[in-house]
């Protein structure tokens, strides 16, 4: 695992440095209204985040399982044999329908604040939120395929992570966040659409399993990594005296630009 050993080494410090970033350490008193005020601001003007520390293991787990497998022969035969029971023992014509199935988690939450169902954070911090996330996981997604060159089970390049997977998994978690609360049943749908589309991509023959789990782990941490550094963006590009606009940079396939996130 020699090879890719320091590129695991600086995820897993991102990952860290960013857990840690996120925290708001800002301090609040419960009898003080003036002290709760000031720490809803601080916090990014009443952004409402849950997200424990402890909830980053398994996507952690996950994205180091993907690299592990790198140089792990056992790890290696697990994803050829997985391979066959998809594919090369039962060749079939594709279904691409997880080229579409991966949006729907997000596009459940941007359809419920139309419906008028609320969640957890007003539709302008939701958009922020969704931005950012996809900011984080392409950027992270396309660099890592360009790093390690995994070539996919079909022949092609590029198979390591999954993309498909990764936005899936973040969707879904962004679904989650926002609408957990409201009812479970939009936690388990949200992430039946994001195993569904892991599945699909095995099934396609477009991914190896360590493909999957890792851009699982990778969707997963990008959305949770949004909810925490967005509250502190918001603060630093919002205007102080109409909190009604942020403007955010996106990269996508490689090319640049900026998201503009306002409320009327």
């Amino acid at each position: 695992m020699k090879n890719y050993f320091p590129y695991a080494v600086t995820v897993l410090l991102i990952i860290w440095t960013t857990t840690i970033f996120g925290q708001d350490v800002s301090p609040l008193s419960s009898n003080k209204t003036d002290t709760l005020a000031q720490h809803r601001k601080l916090s990014g003007q009443g952004f409402k985040n849950t997200i424990p520390l402890s909830a980053t293991i398994i996507p952690t787990v996950a994205l180091a399982y993907g690299f592990v497998k790198l140089n792990n022969n056992a790890l290696t035969k697990l994803d050829e044999q997985a391979k066959r029971e998809f594919y090369s023992e039962h060749p079939h014509r594709k279904f691409r329908l997880d080229d579409y199935l991966q949006f729907a988690p997000g596009a459940a939450v941007f359809a419920l604040n139309g419906l008028g169902i609320k969640g957890k954070n007003s539709l302008a911090d939701q958009s922020g939120v969704y931005l950012l996330s996809n900011i984080i996981l392409n950027t992270t997604a396309q660099s890592l395929k360009r790093i390690t060159d995994v070539t996919r089970p079909d022949g092609t390049s590029n198979a390591f992570p999954s993309g498909h997977a990764a936005e899936a998994f973040a969707s879904a978690e962004f679904l989650r966040q926002e609408y957990g609360d409201v009812s479970v049943w939009y936690t388990v749908s949200g992430y039946s659409a994001a195993f569904a589309v892991g599945y699909l991509r095995m099934y396609n023959n477009k991914h190896w399993l360590s493909d999957v789990i890792a851009g699982a782990g990778l969707g997963v941490f990008s959305t949770q990594a949004a909810y925490w550094l967005y509250p502190k963006i918001k603060r630093i590009f919002s205007n102080k005296s109409k909190n009604n606009a942020l403007i955010l940079p996106s990269y996508s396939q490689g090319t640049f630009g900026l998201g503009l996130v306002k409320t009327f």
